[in-house]
């Protein structure tokens, strides 16, 4: 059961319209790392959830928190659009090409398709899609995916809160700083909790490793020019999962021969080998 509150959790009001700003909060809500991503992203996780009580019950808090922030940066832009000096706009674009190379004016969708709301998409105009989340069913793999899903979407808070100077937007902007500033130091935990628990950092922690090649499974290949790879920790010392030791090799092994394939059947019209067999 999900039950809707009218209040904002926080306060989400511009300073003045601005259709520009507005362009750029849409990329918090339906961008690949927005809102709407990572509060999906959490609710799928959550409903399939059957480890611990503990962690479906976290899922589930922090996927309903991301829900408000949906709200709250959809109502930021509706009121940015509110009363916006589109005309305003235009001419100056129209006045000056630069400006309007950079800027690229007010998203049309926002006035075409939304009547001056926000909309399911990102900052250029491309529909959300199901296909940003990830919900696996293994609680390792899912949480590395949402503290990078957290970072990424920090990282583009604070781009565009350096973009802007409504100060009402920016107030929005450090609140969702903060929340993410919290998630990560939440997921990183998480993380930090289930390798201790499953004693291994390897996804899924469970597959036994003597079905894997072991045997190339710590080695370094200098696939591209140069070795400064070399001096990195990831090539030599113990491996960070306490099974083995890094190996550095300056030329990728060849174990295999050059591919040889057979020619397809006539009835799939691949190309012939030569003219005289047709």
């Amino acid at each position: 059961m999900f039950k809707h509150q009218k209040e904002l959790q926080f306060e989400a009001k511009p300073d003045r319209p601005d259709p520009i700003v507005a362009k750029y909060l849409q990329e918090l809500i339906g961008g690949q790392y927005g809102e709407m991503s990572v509060a999906m992203q959490y609710l799928f996780q959550g409903w399939s959830c059957r480890g611990e009580e503990k962690y479906k019950d976290m899922i589930m808090d922090i996927a309903t928190e991301e829900i408000g922030h949906v709200e709250m940066l959809a109502t930021m832009v509706a009121r940015l659009l509110e009363d916006a000096p589109i005309a305003d706009q235009q001419a100056a674009m129209q006045a000056n090409p630069t400006v309007g190379a950079i800027i690229s004016g007010m998203n049309p969708q926002h006035a075409i398709v939304a009547g001056l709301g926000p909309r399911p998409a990102d900052s250029v105009g491309n529909p959300w899609s199901g296909a940003y989340i990830i919900a696996s069913g293994n609680l390792l793999a899912d949480f590395r995916a949402n503290l990078n899903a957290e970072s990424q979407g920090r990282l583009q808070v604070a781009r565009i809160y350096e973009m802007i100077d409504d100060q009402g937007v920016k107030d929005l902007l450090s609140v969702l700083l903060a929340r993410d500033s919290y998630h990560q130091n939440l997921w990183a935990s998480a993380v930090k909790e289930l390798e201790e628990k499953e004693d291994s950092m390897l996804v899924p922690t469970t597959f036994p490793r003597d079905k894997e090649r072991k045997d190339i499974a710590y080695d370094f290949y200098n696939f591209s020019q140069g070795d400064e790879s070399s001096t990195g920790p990831w090539a030599s010392g113990e491996a960070l999962d306490g099974e083995g030791e890094y190996h550095w090799y300056d030329e990728p092994k060849v174990e295999g021969l050059a591919p040889n394939l057979k020619p397809v059947s006539p009835k799939m019209y691949g190309t012939p080998e030569n003219k005289s067999k047709i």
